[in-house]
């Protein structure tokens, strides 16, 4: 299926809005979102059906040119088959005609996309966890939402409310009037839509193609380098000099009390239970809610303070240098992943590859051994050890004391005018990335075991440079940003 692009000077551009939505247009939100999840139900069993009974042929003894034929996945043809199945089915005959044909169209959208997601990665072709067979969604479990492609689909002129495909006209919890400028002065023009329930409200999604407006940032010419942390969330440092630091807001960490609590009143009352089919109580429905409350605003506290963080940063500065942390991996440590987790570093990350490019600057990705805290930003000496609860760095070469990382922010800054030279920044045709001992190596000597034999796997004695201990160092050129 051929992708959407924009046309030149325009980009694809989405504007979420909460609905307050009366009782009727919320059972009527609900009958679309669960008419989506029976289409994608109904493609999945009508597929996997083939697979079933090919399997139960070739049990039989059957060849293959006499085997039942496999059923395609493809949109349209789902399209076709479930437009005839739907007058006749006993599942869709007696309600379908009630919902927009857009709802069933997202279900089977989504069931095509899982099939072939499924298929690449059976094949190698998709990056990422091995992705299994669909299955079907629960009517409990599943999220709500519907997506509308066709239709009346628009901002109504007060600027409170929005037109949807046989839902009618809902209002909206906030004005609109952002969008509606755009597109009654021609700069916009809506896509589609997409409803979701989310938190215990109703969000639209309109999907917009915008004319792009390149917005000049306060300080073209300056670069600042970032490093994220846990106590500090960001310590910046730019090529002027100036250092500043964010403080981390700890919203899962301040909201802990709170949330122990609620998960108490939770565990006392009578809660779902798949073994014996035991279904929760109302009083443990209310509670459950009470504690996901709690969830959702740390999250949209969150979200808050780093999209704040993020635009600040993208429309000040022309050259944004981050680092390449593995985020995943730091996620396995069980006494920071928590507090990991709580700041967001690759929401940070997303955050500013999007929002930098949008106003014309550029974003640098440090490559993901590069020493940014056991480098000297005065002379470019690299430490061999610097270990993690030493949070002040002391040169023993120029005498620098500063703030560690104060320092790993100022080289990160230093990065920026090295970039265009090629000196081991991602993203930097033909650059070989430093990998100096200390950051992807053994630092400390290693004595051959007694008991190594030659031959064995684990006796091998490591190569000689692995058996000294790894000395300060210092680096062709220094790199200094001011």
């Amino acid at each position: 299926m051929k992708k959407f692009r924009a046309q030149p000077g325009f980009v694809v551009r989405a504007y979420r809005f909460a609905l307050d939505p009366n009782a009727g247009q919320e059972h009527a939100l609900r009958s679309h979102c669960g008419g989506a999840r029976a289409a994608y139900n109904w493609a999945v069993g009508w597929v996997e059906a083939s697979w079933w009974q090919r399997r139960a042929e070739e049990s039989y003894g059957i060849g293959e040119a006499e085997l039942t034929g496999w059923r395609p996945w493809s949109l349209p043809a789902l399209r076709k088959a479930f437009n005839e199945a739907k007058h006749t089915d006993p599942r869709f005959a007696a309600w379908w005609a009630d919902n927009s044909k857009e709802a069933y169209s997202t279900g089977l959208a989504n069931a095509s996309a899982a099939f072939d997601n499924y298929a690449k990665s059976k094949r190698g072709k998709r990056k990422g966890r091995a992705v299994g067979i669909p299955r079907f969604k629960s009517k409990r479990k599943a999220r709500l939402a519907c997506r509308f492609t066709t239709g009346t689909i628009r901002v109504e002129a007060g600027g409170r409310h929005v037109t949807l495909p046989r839902l009618g006209t809902l209002r909206t919890h906030e004005p609109t009037v952002k969008l509606l400028a755009r597109v009654q002065a021609g700069t916009a023009r809506i896509l589609s839509a997409t409803v979701r329930h989310e938190r215990g409200r109703w969000f639209v999604s309109l999907q917009t193609e915008v004319k792009r407006d390149l917005v000049r940032v306060a300080r073209p010419d300056t670069a600042v380098g970032i490093d994220l942390g846990i106590k500090t969330l960001a310590v910046m440092a730019d090529s002027a000099g100036e250092i500043r630091e964010v403080a981390n807001p700890r919203h899962l960490s301040t909201a802990l009390a709170e949330l122990r609590r609620a998960s108490r009143v939770v565990a006392r009352r009578r809660g779902p239970d798949r073994r014996t089919g035991q279904k929760p109580s109302r009083r443990w429905e209310k509670a459950d809610t009470a504690r996901s409350r709690v969830h959702h605003r740390v999250a949209n506290l969150r979200q808050d303070a780093l999209h704040k963080l993020t635009s600040t940063v993208a429309a000040e500065y022309g050259t944004v240098v981050v680092e390449d942390l593995n985020v995943a991996g730091m996620l396995r440590n069980r006494r920071l992943a928590r507090h990991i987790a709580d700041a967001g570093f690759g929401e940070i990350r997303r955050q500013l590859d999007y929002k930098v490019k949008r106003n014309g600057c550029r974003v640098v990705a440090a490559d993901r051994w590069f020493p940014s805290s056991k480098t000297c930003s005065g002379c470019g000496v690299v430490k061999a050890k610097l270990p993690l609860h030493i949070r002040t760095y002391r040169c023993d070469a120029c005498g620098l004391v500063i703030d560690r990382d104060a320092n790993a922010a100022r080289n990160l800054a230093a990065l920026a005018a090295a970039a265009a030279t090629g000196t081991g920044v991602a993203g930097d045709q033909g650059a070989q990335a430093p990998k100096p001992r200390g950051a992807d190596q053994k630092t400390r000597t290693t004595l051959p075991s007694r008991k190594a034999r030659q031959g064995r796997a684990g006796g091998a004695t490591l190569p000689h440079q692995r058996q000294q201990e790894t000395r300060d160092r210092t680096q062709t050129e220094a790199l200094t940003p001011w």
